[in-house]
């Protein structure tokens, strides 16, 4: 699982007031992992969100999963 270096995950000012976003979209990662967690699934994320991509979405978790075990450590 050797992908290229690359952030998902960014943050301005300038986008939904400095909270961290996926990339390329003003859709933020709080409200990626909220979705997951009531329920959406992938398709159904992709659905309602056509501005995302499933490599954006899985690029995104991977890199939260990335930095969580960087903290854990």
């Amino acid at each position: 699982m050797n992908e290229p270096e690359h952030s998902w995950i960014i943050s301005d000012p300038a986008h939904l007031d400095g909270e961290p976003r996926i990339a390329g979209t003003r859709i933020s990662i709080e409200f990626l992992l909220e979705a997951f967690a009531c329920g959406m699934t992938l398709t159904d994320i992709l659905r309602e969100h056509p501005t995302l991509t499933e490599e954006a979405i899985k690029g995104t978790l991977r890199e939260l999963a990335r930095r969580a075990g960087s903290r854990a450590a």
